[in-house]
């Protein structure tokens, strides 16, 4: 093959690289966040368009957070590029946290439903045999109840830390250009 390695590489090291990569874990990070710097939009367009990314991140409506992203930036006018890609906020290891504190949100807002608390495997069951009706009173209202005030709070620190980080990497190049 043209491109293939002389040596394979070993499964353990394949495994540590995928749990410690080479070049560190915040890289990626570091990518998504220049890659939303550097649009070409105001400072106020690019932080709408993240806090509508994370406030839709907070939500539990999985496959769906891009699209209800776009539609709250396009609403408030702000970058729909920068809500895209600022859902990806809500990825396989904040997903658990971000269920369960919206969870505990909405049965402290609601109060205990139907007096004793619902097992996981109780929910297990539910959700192998599709009872949604028997779902929605314990699961679902509390986590769509608890998801609301987190939603909200994910906006209001990620819109000043997103408009000021667009406002000083713009100034910044304006600098550089000059």
């Amino acid at each position: 093959m043209l491109f293939r390695r002389r040596k394979p590489v070993p499964l353990a090291e394949r495994l540590r690289a995928v749990i410690s990569p080479r070049k560190g874990r915040g890289r990626g990070l570091r990518y998504i966040a220049l890659r939303i710097l550097r649009l070409k939009s105001s400072p106020h367009s690019i932080a709408v368009g993240v806090a509508a990314g994370a406030a839709s991140s907070f939500t539990p409506f999985f496959g769906l957070h891009i699209v209800m992203a776009v539609i709250l930036a396009s609403a408030f006018s702000g970058n729909v590029l920068a809500a895209a890609i600022s859902t990806v906020l809500a990825n396989p290891i904040t997903i658990p946290v971000i269920l369960t504190v919206s969870y505990e949100i909405g049965t402290a807002l609601l109060g205990p439903v139907g007096g004793a608390a619902v097992t996981a495997a109780e929910i297990g069951r539910m959700i192998e045999h599709m009872n949604l009706a028997e779902l929605w009173g314990p699961v679902l209202k509390p986590l769509l109840v608890g998801s609301i005030p987190l939603a909200l709070a994910g906006a209001l620190i990620f819109y000043p830390l997103a408009f000021r980080a667009a406002w000083h990497f713009q100034k910044q190049r304006r600098h550089q250009r000059v």
